[in-house]
């Protein structure tokens, strides 16, 4: 058998935004990284939606940014609008979110790829995974080729058994037009792996050519959009607008007459679909009560005829679709040029991976993005670089890298999937995020690029500018909340022009700039710093002054989830020995193997009093012969 004279550390199986990532960080790190993908024409391709954010995603492409990774790069390089979500919410739910031209995207993270250091791209479908005395030592290919390497990634996407679905058509692949990946599915069950099977879906692509716009409400970008990188110095792109429409009653009257020809209706797909990202044809029979949904036409590029359809995706035949697009207002003469369809593709339940995405049951082999139940290129992104950050640690020699849930959104994804998995897509949400108001995008790179930098992925230039900001915040907040502003008529004037109520005592302005209707704009008019401050200086001064209150009081919650998260629970825990747990729960720690108190605490059906008889447990062991049986202090 033919094995590769070429030494690697890490091999990355999968160009998606998982192996992106993933290889991007581990080469960045000093370690040797192959990837290898089924056709080197789609890597870091967007088969979905072509856009990057949204509300949860888009703090963790900040993440990203901050540690030293590269979607938001790509992103504002290839960005054709930009937008913030939730900016009548608070800024703990505040995203940001950019439409990007699809081919554009492709070739910037090719271009990535082709030119890093320590770093090969090779097309190869990976067909087996070699291993020995339970660790990993490579991949061979489906021409029978080794490829070795002590760590392997998976970030095979929707590619194990992928099978694609147009009505009661089904076509084995990974994505309409790419080959699927069976072999390795096979072999991850016979290895003893758990595997799952999930659905998701893409809406029909319309010939622009074809659609009356003048039936669309069109819904343009941000006049100054914001970068999502810092690295971005301008957006590069010409910005252009989505355009806003809805179904009709004529278009669920389609839909309802032929469920029993939709794939997911006429009981072809068996995968388990994502509940926050529905098909026309689950809206149409879960909400019954509705007329009408939204439609969104999104371009997929600047010189491209294709329009990505949103809120039209189904897996009805295609003469279906036809009828269906054209009962839209404005589509009546649209051209399908590629048809919605439903893919279904097997997925490894999370939790059977440590904190690390390492599985437990084969040594050296990580996993990352969807093959661990997650819907998304952020989340695959955010689990690529997390994977391939610890795959270079372990070659290095490092300790593992993590985040908790009090220090990033990322810790929040990692930790829910190796924790609790998932039964769906999993989907991040502000929501998901308990400490949210600390974890906000404008200081990403305050809470993360110390980490990026310790790792050799953040320059010296990078953090030094980083830090430079944190000192320009803590001074500025400093000096207004030492600065006191009198009642007068030019300063009342002002207040009054802004809606908010009269001074009638001298007041710090740090309370001033707590008022609704006041922002950082009444800090420069009022009482203007002595040089003008970066734009996101500003905003860092006053998130921190108006959420004083809310963020000192989710400081001091973190400070007591710390607690629970430092009482480290030895590897070899006899998790049977603990008095007081149901043979359930025992069954559940062994297996999940917790490497917390804090993270057994998440799992499921833990009880505070079994958390109790965990943690003394836990403590009599560390103290074997003297005060056995002392309470810890929870």
């Amino acid at each position: 058998m033919s094995s590769s004279e070429q030494n690697y550390d890490v091999i990355v199986i999968g160009a998606g935004h998982a192996g992106c990532e993933a290889a991007l960080a581990a080469s960045g790190m000093g370690v040797r990284v192959l990837v290898l993908c089924g056709n080197v024409d789609t890597v870091g391709w967007m088969p979905c939606s072509p856009s990057v954010g949204g509300t949860g995603k888009g703090q963790l492409v900040k993440e990203i940014d901050a540690l030293g990774g590269f979607m938001a790069r790509v992103a504002d390089k290839t960005a054709i609008q930009h937008r913030t979500l939730n900016t009548r919410k608070g800024p703990a739910v505040q995203s940001s979110r950019t439409q990007n031209d699809k081919l554009l995207y492709h070739k910037e993270m090719l271009g990535l790829l082709a030119h890093r250091e320590n770093l090969d791209l090779k097309q190869a479908l990976v067909a087996k995974l070699l291993i020995e005395a339970g660790r990993v030592r490579g991949v061979e290919d489906q021409t029978g080729f080794h490829h070795q390497a002590p760590f392997v990634i998976l970030a095979t996407g929707t590619f194990l058994s992928g099978l694609v679905h147009i009505g009661h058509t089904s076509i084995q692949a990974g994505r309409a037009g790419e080959f699927a990946s069976y072999a390795l599915a096979v072999q991850l069950r016979d290895l003893g792996f758990i595997m799952g099977r999930m659905k998701t879906g893409t809406p029909a692509r319309l010939d622009k050519r074809t659609i009356d716009f003048s039936c669309f409400t069109p819904h343009p970008g941000e006049e100054s959009p914001r970068a999502l990188s810092l690295y971005t110095t301008g957006i590069p792109l010409p910005q252009v607008p989505s355009y806003l429409g809805r179904t009709s009653e004529r278009t669920h009257e389609i839909v309802r007459q032929n469920l029993e020809r939709s794939a997911l209706y006429g009981g072809v797909v068996k995968g388990i679909p994502a509940r926050y990202c529905p098909s026309l044809e689950d809206k149409v029979v879960k909400f019954r009560e509705r007329d009408s949904h939204q439609v969104i036409l999104e371009p997929e590029g600047l010189d491209s005829h294709e329009i990505y359809a949103s809120g039209l995706g189904n897996s009805l035949p295609v003469n279906i679709q036809t009828e269906l697009v054209r009962s839209v207002r404005g589509l009546d003469e649209a051209e399908i040029i590629r048809p919605a369809y439903a893919i279904e593709y097997d997925y490894l339940l999370p939790t059977q991976l440590l904190s690390t995405l390492e599985t437990k049951k084969v040594a050296g082999l990580f996993s990352a993005g969807q093959i661990n139940g997650t819907s998304g290129y952020e989340e695959a992104a955010a689990q690529g670089m997390w994977a391939g950050i610890n795959a270079a640690c372990r070659v290095q020699g490092r300790p593992p890298f993590f985040l908790s849930r009090s220090e990033a959104y990322m810790g929040v994804l990692v930790d829910d999937l190796v924790t609790r998995g998932t039964s769906e897509p999993y989907r991040m949400f502000t929501s998901r995020a308990e400490y949210r108001l600390l974890l906000r995008e404008d200081n990403a790179d305050l809470r993360l690029m110390g980490h990026g930098f310790e790792l050799g992925l953040v320059d010296r230039e990078a953090l030094d500018a980083m830090e430079e900001r944190g000192r320009h915040c803590q001074k500025e907040i400093q000096r207004i909340s030492a600065r006191i502003i009198k009642p007068g008529p030019e300063v009342n004037d002002y207040l009054r022009d802004r809606k908010t109520a009269p001074l009638e005592m001298a007041t710090p302005l740090s309370q001033l700039l707590k008022r609704t209707e006041l922002d950082y704009r009444a800090v420069k008019a009022l009482a203007p710093p002595p040089e003008p401050l970066n734009p996101r200086v500003e905003q860092q001064v006053e998130i921190e002054v108006k959420y004083e209150g809310y963020i000192a009081r989710q400081i001091r919650q973190v400070e007591g989830f710390r607690d629970l998260e430092q009482r480290v629970i030895p590897e070899d825990f006899d998790y049977a020995s603990v008095h007081g747990l149901s043979n359930e729960l025992k069954e559940k720690l062994a297996e999940l193997r917790p490497r917390s108190v804090g993270q057994a605490s998440r799992m499921e059906g833990i009880t505070p009093a079994a958390l109790w008889a965990l943690a003394i447990s836990i403590k009599a062991g560390r103290r074997a012969g003297s005060g056995a049986g002392q309470e810890p202090a929870l």
